[in-house]
């Protein structure tokens, strides 16, 4: 079965409604439901748009990833449409969150909408219990010192720009820059100015047509402090998952 078949399947069934339910508010026959669920049909773009639409779902979600392993209620929504965000669990039902290494940092930009690229990161747990969407990201340079090259800082995922607090530190994606470790402010109504800790760096400022995702800092791990002939990426995605609570 392909997922877009599962998929309308997994969705109706959490509306609650039958074949017959749904062909009526999406105006087509009962029988066309049924070939797409059965995999006997792909709906058309524009019945995508309508399922996209009706389900709160990006297409992009609809088509290419396994709602069967996603909780609806981590789904979170941006705009008309919501993006697959799940929030990830353990066998012993503990919260666990995405690890972006750094040989994953130049594909985060195109990946970070694309389930497959996300569904591939290696995961985690934390020591704590959390609350909401969070990922770790690799940092890179020397500009938000004590962080170094190459630790970690773990985010929590903001739905909207206007939860930015002025002096605060986040982990920005941006059409520009990739992803970026810095301390806001916000200077106009759509203008964001980054601030690096290490003040050898100069500010830049960043329109929020650029920004693509922001985390709120959470806590960092500072992977600097590691032996560097030790620091390699197999033994940090180890050292992230075996980073529980004693």
């Amino acid at each position: 079965m392909s997922k877009i078949a599962k998929n309308i399947r997994i969705l109706r069934g959490i509306r609650g409604l039958s074949q017959e339910q749904l062909a009526i508010q999406l105006d087509i026959p009962r029988s066309r439901i049924g070939s797409y669920e059965e995999g006997r049909a792909e709906p058309p773009c524009a019945l995508l748009v309508q399922l996209s639409d009706f389900f709160h779902v990006a297409i992009d979600a609809l088509v290419r990833a396994d709602l069967s392993k996603t909780d609806p209620d981590a789904l979170m929504k941006i705009g008309k449409n919501r993006i697959l965000f799940p929030v990830l669990v353990d066998k012993e039902n503990n919260d666990v969150v995405e690890v972006v290494p750094v040989r994953a940092i130049a594909g985060y930009l195109t990946g970070y909408a694309d389930p497959e690229f996300v569904e591939d990161l290696p995961v985690m747990n934390l020591p704590f219990k959390i609350t909401g969407k969070h990922r770790a990201f690799a940092i890179k340079g020397d500009s938000m010192p004590p962080l170094k090259d190459g630790s970690f800082v773990v985010g929590s995922y903001l739905e909207s720009l206007n939860q930015i607090k002025d002096g605060q530190t986040y982990i920005v994606l941006t059409k520009e820059d990739g992803i970026v470790y810095k301390r806001i402010y916000k200077k106009k109504t759509n203008l964001y100015e980054f601030h690096s800790d290490n003040k050898s760096y100069t500010p830049y400022t960043i329109k929020a047509e650029s920004i693509l995702e922001i985390w709120s800092f959470v806590c960092s791990l500072n992977m600097g402090e590691i032996k560097q002939q030790e620091l390699d990426v197999d033994k940090m995605i180890q050292f992230l998952q075996e980073y529980k609570s004693k």
